[in-house]
């Protein structure tokens, strides 16, 4: 109560000795005078990391826990903070809050809003080291960077396939190593590992296209499709080439141009030696050459 009252009787404010920062509690001041020390007082007794609050604390020690304190009463999906239940939540009702100065596109993340501006004003914050590539997101400079380094941090752990990106091994775990099929279609005899692809799939028997472009008319079987598409209205052009300054909005257009500057030529003929950098090059040369016959 007395906390509350100060508020009201117009006490003198606590100030911070480094800025013009005032509180009106001392317990808020001690907790943002750290900001400036680097205290961090607060440790975690599984792992090194520390805080400046005990609130952060608790937080973290949730990773370790397990715990998920923060449930959706429109699915099971739940949470360790209240503010990914929040951003969640968006997926159910549809609010876009996040909205472009520039054009009318929204998002439902703020972070999402602050990589689309970047499209507007040209900034690409993500600097390459080793060349003079830079990027608007930290997550194509983490790919960008596996290039110079050769990395590849996810391995099967059924055969010796390694790859670059998380999503490439899932793929290739569900395509190459996965028996079980659980969910079947009811229409015809496919079965997936997913119930997210049997979803998918069951939009190719009804003709459902979900997902739909807020500035045409065209709407997608899949979101990675549409998130393709949007960048033809945006402009963005994440997937930049190290070796020189062209950019481009597809990965797999990136990849080809690549081999214009390494020579690779990865499509080779069965029927001579013919070699091509493209797939769509070995079928015109099977077609002209070999009469249409496959490598």
């Amino acid at each position: 109560m007395n906390k509350h009252l100060q508020r009201h009787m117009g006490e003198p404010p606590l100030q911070c000795h480094f800025c013009p920062a005032a509180f009106t509690q001392n317990y808020r001041r001690v907790a943002h005078i750290r900001t400036h020390t680097g205290e961090r007082p607060f440790s975690c007794v599984h792992c090194n990391a520390s805080y400046a609050r005990k609130a952060a604390l608790s937080i973290h020690m949730r990773s370790h826990s397990g715990e998920r304190p923060f449930s959706c009463v429109h699915c099971k999906a739940s949470f360790s903070q209240r503010r990914f239940l929040v951003i969640h939540m968006r997926t159910h009702t549809g609010e876009r809050p996040f909205s472009c100065v520039h054009c009318s596109v929204s998002f439902s993340r703020k972070d999402v809003l602050n990589n689309h501006m970047r499209t507007h004003s040209g900034e690409r914050p993500f600097s390459c080291v080793h060349c003079d590539a830079s990027f608007t997101q930290k997550r194509f400079l983490v790919g960008h960077m596996r290039l110079h380094t050769e990395k590849r941090p996810f391995p099967c752990v059924h055969c010796n396939a390694s790859f670059v990106q998380k999503n490439k091994l899932v793929l290739h775990m569900r395509d190459r190593h996965s028996v079980e099929r659980p969910f079947s279609c009811v229409h015809c005899d496919a079965s997936f590992v997913k119930e997210s692809y049997l979803t998918r799939h069951i939009y190719t028997h009804t003709g459902e296209r979900p997902y739909s472009c807020v500035h045409c008319s065209a709407s997608f079987l899949m979101k990675r499709y549409l998130v393709q598409h949007m960048r033809t209205h945006t402009g963005e052009r994440p997937f930049s080439c190290v070796h020189c300054s062209a950019s481009f909005s597809h990965r797999s257009v990136l990849v080809n141009h690549i081999r214009i500057h390494t020579g690779e030529r990865p499509y080779s003929c069965a029927h001579c030696d013919a070699s091509f950098s493209q797939k769509p090059h070995l079928t015109s040369h099977l077609f002209s050459r070999h009469g249409s016959k496959r490598s």
